[in-house]
């Protein structure tokens, strides 16, 4: 990183902000980025505008990343206004627009928010932004009063001299004339004003009073709606359509052909659902019309008989497995998951002659953007995205294919050449998305160990099979490594457990399901067929599950710590009423670490219930506590309604799956207690958005084998294998 740069109203406005005057401070990141990509002209530092004060006293942050209820719009400003020393009180927050300014700084020319990654990858970035700001408002009122800036200090957006305070406001045009400092000077570490401390969120107020805007709520003059019956069927075409009757509907516009299948345009959402129904559709179902969850997971347990592409390799498995005391091997599957996020997918477009606008829950702005401008043919600079509040995300609204966004671009050009020129907002029903959108892939695992005659493990086998995520996608580079797919394997080719022999190898088969991250992406099936597995080797060997898995984490203290943690805080190994039983799990993802506890008890119909989740993390440095807490309770209600209800199957090419009604989420009544305990570290921040979902499938699993003696090893939890005869 280079250092802070002025940058003029008029570049700054260029990044499409609604910005007025005052102190407006950019970021440099690299050397070779334009300015703006409205420009064309090279710069050698590119600003990220992040901050601008107002004479009103008001701090305005821009904010890079989407805000899906994971509080980054509260803990990105704390992080300048930690640094600023501003007045909490006086924060404003904004929605950055698409510019490289923006650009995410660990995935290259691109701005996104997934995994996990908002914290970490923004702390350093912005922590200097606000610093930066504060030393050239200290040193504009060192140059008011003509003292020097050693004798002043910064305190609630107010500069205190010697015997005299100017306000942030008051400071704002002198700072704008100054040239940044070369060196930036952050706080001394000790005290913080907010960062470590619970925060209210920014976003609350808004989204009480009601005029918090999500893609849903987004309006255009004369706006009009349009739903897409697409093919029953992945990889379906329009053979031929009769819209005759749809035409006829009381506020139908048109219908209009596109890729994905046949468009009605309408005044609004009813109207043009009705027209949709009354299409008359003949379809070319295409190759996988006899698609079959049962047949497919046969055929990826005989792939699963033969070594795959090796994703790790340390010793002889082989000779170690023969050798072994005592052997043990099973296989898991997990299904294809919906995202099923409450705001159901949307995208409100205005194409023009020769302008674009979006208004779009978002996680993949750039990407996003750079479809829509593509498909209708304008340059990406004349096309532009408004990133609104998004109702979940789940990594939904970051597909890298843009196929909601595309898909409304494609609607909104037809629509132009059928001499409909309007703003069109396309909306899919929750049931368009849950049999047709892009799931969490289906996994088969076979795993084997071998235990030594003192119940050590000395040997572990795991292959893996199930669709790559980011094979031909913008990620594909970044993320696939000598032909294996990371996301993948993550979670069980890093596993810490110290074990001599390990081998993991992954078969990835081409099928046309689309799939893509799911949250807590590959570790949402390897933490599950880990933590499972391991155990079934702690029983196997006669051991306690946490004892066991302390034995094998001497080597990692971060994550015994949070073992260790969780177990006292749940009172594992003290007696609990009767029929309930513990189960324990730990597991590390994206820079995080975490130990869930589930007390459980079955009844003798099958039915599971979860009493209480005892959660604790090591995510490093924290930002704002109350967002930790609430994201470790998001992820395992998250977690916990796939594991006991969820899955996505095949039946005829179809998915037989619709709605809540038979993909359901947790209900109020099933909702355990749960407690969160972050451990104090210094480590370098982790994410919190997804790491709580991996372990509690697995801690549930454990608790249910420890009371019924019965190994889950296909999820959902289905009460009819639990039921006592």
């Amino acid at each position: 990183m280079n250092g802070i740069v002025n940058i003029s109203r008029r570049d700054f406005l260029k990044t499409g902000a609604l910005l007025g005057g005052g102190l407006i401070l950019g970021f440099s990141i690299e050397p070779e980025r334009s300015t703006s990509e409205a420009s064309n002209k090279p710069a050698r530092f590119v600003p990220n505008a992040f901050i601008r004060i107002g004479a009103d006293d008001s701090v305005t942050i821009i904010v890079n990343k989407s805000e899906m209820g994971q509080g980054v719009y509260t803990s990105l400003p704390m992080l300048v206004a930690e640094e600023l020393e501003a007045d909490w009180s006086k924060i404003l927050i904004k929605p950055a627009p698409v510019d490289h300014a923006y650009d995410h700084t660990q995935w290259g020319p691109m701005q996104g928010t997934g995994g996990s990654s908002s914290v970490k990858s923004e702390w350093e970035r912005l922590s200097k932004v606000g610093a930066a700001a504060r030393m050239m408002l200290i040193a504009a009122a060192a140059d008011i009063w003509k003292v020097n800036p050693d004798k002043c200090r910064a305190e609630k957006s107010f500069v205190i001299g010697p015997d005299q305070r100017l306000s942030y406001g008051q400071l704002a045009e002198r700072a704008s004339t100054l040239e940044p400092p070369k060196e930036i000077v952050l706080k001394k570490t000790g005290h913080s004003e907010f960062i470590g401390k619970p925060m209210k969120r920014l976003d609350t107020p808004d989204k009480i009073h009601g005029t918090a805007v999500f893609g849903i709520d987004a309006k255009a003059p004369e706006m009009l709606v349009a739903v897409v019956a697409r093919s029953p069927v992945f990889g379906g075409k329009v053979k031929s359509f009769k819209a005759d009757k749809a035409k006829v509907m009381p506020g139908v516009k048109a219908a209009v052909q596109v890729d994905t299948g046949v468009a009605v345009i309408a005044d609004d959402f009813w109207s043009a659902l009705q027209g949709r129904a009354a299409l008359e559709i003949v379809w070319d179902e295409g190759p996988l019309a006899s698609l079959d969850t049962t047949k497919q997971v046969a055929e990826y347990a005989s792939m699963a008989q033969k070594l795959g592409a090796v994703a790790r390799k340390e010793g002889d498995v082989d000779q170690a497995l023969k050798t072994a005391s005592k052997q043990i091997s099973a296989e898991y599957t997990v299904p294809y998951l919906a995202h099923a996020t409450m705001e159901t997918l949307n995208c409100l477009i205005d194409l023009r002659d020769d302008s674009c606008e979006l208004w779009v829950s978002s996680q993949l702005q750039t990407v996003d953007r750079n479809s829509a401008a593509s498909i209708v043919g304008l340059k990406a600079e004349q096309v532009k995205l408004n990133t609104t509040y998004l109702g979940c995300g789940f990594g939904r609204k970051a597909n890298p294919h843009s196929d909601f966004v595309s898909e409304a671009a494609h609607v909104a050009k037809a629509a132009r050449q059928a001499n409909v020129k309007r703003p069109i907002k396309v909306i899919w029903t929750r049931e368009d998305d849950t049999m047709g959108g892009y799931y969490r892939p289906l996994w088969y695992d076979r795993i084997a160990a071998g235990l030594d005659k003192d119940g050590a493990p000395v040997a572990w086998r795991h292959t893996i099979v199930g669709q790559s995520i980011v094979a031909g996608t913008p990620f594909e580079k970044g993320l696939m490594k000598e032909g294996i797919d990371q996301t993948s394997v993550e979670g069980a080719a890093d596993t810490p457990y110290a074990i001599p022999n390990i081998l993991v190898d992954l078969h990835s088969p081409k099928i046309g399901v689309p799939v893509q991250w799911w949250r807590s992406v590959g570790h949402s099936h390897t933490a599950f067929v880990v933590e499972s597995f391991i155990d079934e080797l702690a029983h196997a060997a006669g051991k306690d599950p946490y004892e066991f898995r302390v034995a094998l984490l001497k080597n990692h203290p971060r994550n015994l710590g949070v073992l260790k943690l969780a177990a006292e805080k749940s009172g594992w190994g003290k007696p609990l009423p009767v029929g309930h039983t513990r189960g324990i799990a730990v597991h590390e993802s994206f820079g995080s670490i975490i130990s869930q506890v589930a007390e459980v008890s079955v009844k003798p119909d099958g039915k599971v219930t979860v009493h209480k989740v005892v959660c604790a993390i090591d995510c490093g440095k924290t930002v704002n506590p109350d967002t930790i807490k609430a994201q470790m309770e998001g992820g395992i209600v998250f977690g916990l309604s796939a594991a006991l209800h969820d899955e996505i199957t095949f039946k005829n090419g179809r998915v037989e799956q619709s709605n809540f009604n038979d993909y359901p989420m947790l209900r109020m009544e099933e909702m355990p207690v749960v407690e969160v305990y972050i451990v104090d570290s210094k480590e370098a921040p982790g994410g919190v958005g997804e790491p709580g979902v991996p372990p509690i499938a697995p801690a549930v699993c454990n608790a249910i084998f420890a009371s019924t003696g019965k190994r889950i090893r296909s999820l959902p939890i289905r009460p009819a294998d639990l039921k006592k005869a």
